[in-house]
């Protein structure tokens, strides 16, 4: 089959929407089909993989990190993406990519599948709290509902997700379908080094949060739960792995309050290379995000034998249910700070743990993901019939 993914985000803008995009081109492309991907380009310096096209975009005033996409730059694609005889588009953001997903998939006359990645009412509320929490829900579930109904079918990563677009009214077909991960990779790193390089001792006992440092995330509990534990653990160190929006307030936040000592602000880390082995010189991966509808980052500690301490919410949810691998704990610091207190004082918790992190990792493979992704698709495109869909309903 050849698709076209069309997507207002990807690397080098790190993001769950651009691990998800890439995890699922590679699993696709192995099962030997042919992805070609439409970007916005983000300047020189940045040369794209095979397939992987980017049309002329600008910079987004108030997010430096985003590109917009240019409407004549994609007309001037129109001819080039048409000779291509794709058999479906994969639109992946509901920006630009929508519109112009649509828009080529009606001129194509092949049908145009849907990813909805985020969950935006909850986002909104934090980038635009001045804005009517009334007015904000009725206008996301608008547009979610209508961009919905305008493709074949909708593709979410959790439970959670599907059961959000069925209460706006969305009856287009829709799976649940996570991103797979390629687990190996994960399972090396050097732990040692990390540690060596950033000056920070054996005996220290680490706790690494991995991911986007944005308002959304809800990284002042882990600052208030790391100040909690360093009364009960003085060599407790927090490393927040990542860089955005929130980061400076953060730092400040961090200075303020005496923190310097136990939290390390350090960037954006490598994925192929430094990020591993950040993974393997921590003792625990904790995320206190609420927002999140699958969370890539949460998959790739478990894949790295990293027992994960994290909020219940959403997509997480799906991943946390069965405590393999993981300890659940409540939004509050105090109930937080417990869950890592009692994995940092039994070792033998943790290893077991780790052991179950890895096999659960293995079962959301990339590949198994990559396989129900092209069965949905073949239903949508004519290649199976109809009776193969199963259609997720809400349950009674």
């Amino acid at each position: 089959m050849r698709i076209l993914m069309i997507s207002d985000t990807y690397f080098p803008r790190v993001s769950g929407v651009a691990s998800s995009i890439r995890s699922f081109r590679m699993g696709l492309t192995r099962l030997g089909n042919e992805v070609d991907l439409l970007i916005p380009a983000y300047g020189p310096g940045e040369a794209p993989d095979t397939g992987i096209l980017q049309a002329p975009a600008r910079r987004v005033f108030f997010y430096p990190e985003e590109r917009l996409m240019t409407p004549l730059g994609l007309m001037r694609l129109r001819r080039r993406l048409g000779q291509r005889r794709y058999d479906l588009i994969h639109i992946q953001t509901p920006f630009v990519a929508h519109s112009y997903g649509t828009h080529l998939a009606h001129r194509l006359e092949i049908p145009a599948v849907l990813s909805y990645h985020t969950y935006f009412e909850a986002y909104m509320g934090h980038y635009y709290p001045w804005f009517p929490a009334p007015l904000r829900r009725s206008l996301i579930r608008r547009i979610s509902r209508h961009q919905c109904h305008a493709v074949a079918g909708v593709i979410v990563p959790s439970r959670a997700m599907a059961e959000i677009l069925w209460s706006y009214g969305v009856n287009t077909p829709l799976q649940v379908i996570p991103t797979g991960i390629d687990a190996a990779p994960f399972a090396s790193g050097d732990g040692a080094a990390f540690r060596a390089n950033l000056g920070i001792g054996p005996e220290k006992r680490v706790l690494l949060y991995a991911g986007r440092v944005a308002p959304e995330k809800n990284i002042p509990l882990l600052l208030d739960v790391i100040e909690r534990l360093r009364h009960v653990l003085p060599e407790v160190l927090l490393l927040l792995a990542g860089d955005g929006p929130a980061r400076a307030a953060l730092e400040a936040q961090s200075a303020r309050r005496g923190l310097g000592d136990v939290v390390r602000f350090l960037g954006y880390l490598d994925r192929e290379s430094t990020l591993r082995d950040a993974y393997q010189a921590a003792e625990i991966f904790v995320f206190p995000s609420q927002t999140e509808t699958q969370g890539m980052v949460l998959l790739e500690a478990l894949a790295a034998g990293l027992p994960v301490v994290a909020i219940p919410a959403l997509g997480a949810a799906d991943l946390l249910a069965s405590r393999q691998g993981s300890r659940s704990a409540r939004p509050d610091p105090a109930d937080f700070s417990e869950q890592c207190l009692r994995l940092l004082r039994d070792h033998e918790l943790r290893e077991r743990l780790a052991r179950e992190a890895r096999e659960l990792a293995r079962r959301w493979s990339q590949e198994a993901m990559s396989q129900r992704l092209i069965h949905f698709y073949a239903t949508l495109t004519g290649d199976l019939p109809i009776s193969h869909l199963r259609v997720q309903q809400p349950s009674a």
